[in-house]
């Protein structure tokens, strides 16, 4: 997003032959390079003519020599935030929606999507967003042991025509990981009242907005799921290793191929979240007729810590096996123009992941 803007010195060009303040806003706004940036002409000329000219050049803004340099500093803030907010909206990103669903309840679909989302936050430190789409029942909030200021809720009584990004970050919560929130709403009938069109509507905003979407499901495939499913780029598909679970399982992996969803749209996650027996993963490949692609380890004394405390291992105990796990996976979940390139400026998680992985060719 820009972080930056152009202030034209309109006395100090003049000062050149055949270039003036005018001509300069002119040649900038013909490069396609530069001409989304924001351009503030300070000036001497005082008359509505050459305020005219200036903005008729292409200046955004005008100031009148003397001023005040917090007047200045106020008007870049102001057009600072603007340009962020036009770039937003012209859709600049493209950003990655993963899901996180089960038919089955109690297999750890949103610890999982808690841990994957502030896992991409930690690695790149780009924006992204999780969206709690169990709307009477979500609780992606808690377990990050953030505050309900802001829901689901606060998005019913606009129309889907007025909701824009802007309107929608004000809805998310902030988490100290740099991660944002989009939690399910406090009042059951609030969810009764979001239609599937307003839904798509804002994740569609989402998507062009920020890098990254992970998306907390519901249990079913009602209006919000399918919507989150359809968006979505990656499916993290949870089960336990039970008969219930694996059963639903098969029924989820029906109806997505009856949706036409690809088959390498879906991951396979076999969540161990019993300490002894449960059926084997390879019987349960059997009853598939698929490969589990993932297995986490039995970690019920974490989880249920990270629970109770709102703090996932990803963050608080990156160095544990599970948390250590759940980092790779948001790392192989990355899009690739992330994961194919060294960032910059490396963050720790990113060194950890690289680490680990050469480890392991080794």
């Amino acid at each position: 997003m820009p972080s930056h803007i152009l202030i034209v010195d309109d006395d100090q060009l003049n000062m050149m032959p055949e270039l003036n303040g005018y001509e300069v806003c002119r040649r900038m706004r013909a490069m396609p390079e530069i001409n989304r940036i924001p351009i503030v002409m300070l000036t001497a000329h005082d008359s509505l003519e050459e305020k005219v000219k200036g903005f008729e050049a292409g200046a955004d803004d005008y100031m009148t020599k003397p001023f005040e340099p917090k007047e200045l500093q106020a008007r870049v803030k102001v057009w600072l935030r603007r340009a962020v907010t036009v770039e937003r909206e012209a859709g600049q990103i493209v950003g990655k929606t993963i899901s996180v669903f089960s038919l089955r309840g109690g297999v750890g679909v949103s610890s999982m999507a808690v841990n994957l989302a502030a896992g991409l936050v930690e690695l790149w430190q780009h924006p992204a967003v999780l969206i709690d789409l169990a709307m009477v029942s979500g609780h992606s909030a808690l377990l990050l042991n953030t505050p309900l200021k802001n829901t689901w809720g606060d998005l019913v009584p606009i129309p889907k025509e007025e909701i824009t990004i802007d309107v929608i970050d004000k809805a998310l919560l902030s988490h100290k990981s740099g991660l944002k929130v989009l939690a399910a709403p406090r009042h059951p009938e609030d969810a009764e009242l979001l239609e599937e069109e307003k839904i798509i509507h804002v994740l569609d905003l989402l998507q062009s907005n920020y890098h990254y979407l992970v998306l907390d499901l519901p249990h079913n495939f009602t209006p919000p799921a399918l919507a989150g499913l359809d968006a979505s780029h990656a499916i993290m598909l949870l089960m336990a290793p039970e008969i219930a679970s694996v059963r639903g399982t098969s029924m989820a992996l029906d109806v997505f191929a009856s949706l036409g969803y690809p088959r390498d749209k879906v991951r396979l996650v076999l969540n161990w979240i019993f300490e002894r027996r449960g059926l084997s993963p390879k019987d349960i490949n059997k009853v598939l007729q698929d490969k589990i692609d993932l297995v986490i380890p039995f970690a019920s004394d974490t989880f249920v810590s990270s629970i109770n405390l709102g703090r996932p291992p990803v963050i608080d105990d990156p160095e544990t096996p599970i948390g250590a796990l759940l980092e790779d996976l948001a790392f192989f979940l990355s899009k690739d123009e992330h994961r194919k390139k060294k960032p910059e400026k490396p963050t720790e998680a990113w060194k950890r992941v690289v680490k680990r992985y050469k480890a392991r060719k080794n």
